[in-house]
C-alpha cells in the first residue's frame, strides 16, 4: 500500500460559503433512459432519450446540526486537531446520517477512537460493504464501515474509505472490530478490495478458483453456465431471443 492517498475532493464541486448553508451535490455520472432504448429501436416514447445525473450530496460545514457536531469534535478531541485534519477528508450529513470521509492510511486510528472513546463508543460494526465507482479516477473502489453505539441510545455513524483500482488496499479493521473478519473477505471476493492484515482473507460466497470479482460494474454479465445436480442452465444469452 502507498504511504499517501489523498482522494479528490469533489468534480468541480462548490463548496458551501458558509455554516449552515447547503451543500452542492457531486455530480458522479448520469443514467440515459432505460434498457438501451434510444438509438433508433423502435422507442417513440422519447423516454430513451432521457438524461438524468447521477449526484451525492457534498460536503457539509459546521454546524451540522443535533449531534454531528459533538461526534466530530469528540472524535477531532481523541485523534488530536492535526491527526483529525489529515484523518477526515469530507464529513457529508445527508438525510439525518453522517458519513465521515477517511484517508485509509488513518483509517485504524479512527475506527480505535471511535471505539475506545467514552464519549462516542461505537462499539458495534455492522459490517462492511464494498462499491464501486470506475468514474471516480484514483478512488474508484469504496469501503463503507457501518458503526452503531450501544452505549450511546443506538445512535448511527459511517465511515467511508476509498482506494484505487491500481493499489487496491485497505488497513484491515479486524484487530479493532473482530467480527469484520467475514464481512471483509465477502468485500474482497465480491470487489477484490485487499484488507491488508486479515488473518485469512480467502473468498467466501464464490470458489476459491473463481475469476474476477463479480459486484464490480466492469465484470461481465452473463455468460456463465450454472449446473444443478447435473442439469445445465445454459447462460442468460442463450435462453431466449431478445429480438
Amino acid at each position: 500500500m502507498s504511504d499517501t492517498t489523498t482522494p479528490p475532493e469533489s468534480d468541480g464541486q462548490n463548496l458551501p460559503s458558509g455554516p449552515g448553508a447547503t451543500p452542492d451535490p457531486i455530480r458522479r455520472g448520469e443514467r440515459r433512459g432505460l434498457f438501451g432504448t434510444g438509438d433508433g429501436g423502435g422507442d417513440t416514447s422519447g423516454f430513451g432519450g432521457l438524461v438524468t445525473p447521477t449526484l451525492f450530496p457534498g460536503s457539509a460545514v459546521r454546524p451540522f446540526g443535533g449531534e454531528f457536531d459533538e461526534i466530530a469534535d469528540q472524535l477531532e478531541a481523541g485523534l488530536g486537531s492535526d491527526a483529525f485534519g489529515e484523518a477526515v477528508y469530507r464529513i457529508v450529513v445527508d438525510r439525518g446520517e453522517m458519513t465521515l470521509h477517511v484517508d485509509r492510511e488513518h483509517l485504524l486510528p479512527v475506527l480505535q477512537v471511535l471505539r475506545d472513546e467514552p464519549s462516542l463508543r461505537f462499539e458495534l460494526c455492522t459490517g462492511v460493504s464494498g462499491v464501486n465507482y470506475p468514474a471516480d479516477e484514483g478512488a474508484e473502489l469504496h469501503a463503507v464501515y457501518h458503526l452503531q453505539s450501544i452505549t450511546h441510545g443506538g445512535r448511527r455513524l459511517r465511515v467511508e474509505v476509498s482506494c484505487p483500482d491500481d493499489d487496491p488496499i485497505i488497513p484491515s479493521g479486524v484487530g479493532i472490530y473482530p467480527a469484520l473478519t467475514w464481512h471483509e473477505r465477502e468485500t474482497w471476493d465480491m470487489f477484490g478490495i485487499v484488507f491488508e492484515g486479515h488473518p485469512a482473507l480467502t473468498r467466501i460466497l464464490m470458489p476459491d478458483d473463481w475469476p474476477g470479482h463479480p459486484q464490480r460494474k466492469d465484470y461481465p454479465l452473463g455468460g456463465i453456465p450454472v449446473e444443478y445436480k447435473g442439469g445445465t442452465v445454459p447462460p442468460p444469452d442463450q435462453r431466449r431471443s431478445y429480438n
